[in-house]
């Protein structure tokens, strides 16, 4: 793993011209996550899962952009940018690596609100630049067999693991959706989109009083081995479409 951020020049472009490079690109958020968790937890997060990626893969590792969409934490605290800018910082980013000879990108998403500036943007990105770039957007919680949450059980449980900054003694429950249907839940996931705290109330979407960090390191094996998976997959199958 090669991690840009602290790398010399010269020895960076070396190992470029040496070795077909692939680099990561963590995207995070900064926003409200209810008492108990830090604004920067979407971001902590993926940054974690982008790190142990690298790590594993031999990844080239950027540093994590951590400002997102948040808009719909309003008026609890966020800082956020549009979606038009977002995407645009993504793709020129991209453009920018390949112009240092780096053709593959792993985008890793760490927050929901961030989809619409990612949708389409492989197929963007590839007609921009003719083909030469291949880029592969992946949100993290797609790789866990977990209900979505916001400050709950899930995202509470890996931060215990990873991050100092936890205040449980604060914790409190949210939005719990046991025993709904699932058009109720994906009608509440709706009106989240456009107002998390009108839904949640204290910007909550689950419980997380039970968290725990040994929860937080099944939670995260989980999503590693599944996330790792999915990038072999991705690499294999672009592999085999250059020689069809």
């Amino acid at each position: 793993m090669t991690e840009i951020r602290f790398q010399l020049d010269p020895n960076l472009r070396k190992k470029i011209k040496n070795k077909k490079q692939i680099a990561i690109i963590p995207i995070g958020s900064i926003e409200q996550h209810g008492p108990h968790l830090p604004i920067s937890t979407d971001s902590d997060i993926v940054t974690e899962i982008a790190k142990q990626l690298a790590i594993k893969k031999n990844f080239l590792l950027l540093p994590t952009l951590t400002y997102g969409v948040s808009f719909e934490h309003t008026p609890f605290f966020n800082l956020s940018l549009k979606e038009s800018t977002l995407r645009n910082v993504i793709i020129e980013l991209c453009m920018s690596l390949l112009t240092n000879n780096i053709k593959t990108v792993f985008i890793i998403n760490g927050h929901y609100g961030n989809l619409k500036s990612l949708k389409n943007i492989d197929k963007k990105l590839q007609k921009l630049s003719k083909n030469k770039l291949k880029v592969f957007p992946l949100s993290y919680w797609h790789f866990m067999e977990r209900d979505f949450d916001h400050a709950g059980f899930v995202e509470t449980s890996l931060m215990l693991l990873i991050s100092k900054n936890i205040k449980m003694t604060l914790a409190k429950k949210g939005l719990v959706t046991d025993g709904m249907k699932q058009h109720e839940i994906k009608n509440l996931g709706l009106l989240a989109a456009k107002s998390f705290p009108k839904v949640t109330k204290n910007g909550i979407w689950g419980d997380p009083r039970n968290a725990t960090k040994n929860e937080g390191r099944v939670i995260l094996d989980e999503i590693m081995k599944k996330i790792e998976k999915k990038c072999q997959t991705c690499l294999t199958e672009h592999s085999s479409n250059l020689h069809q």
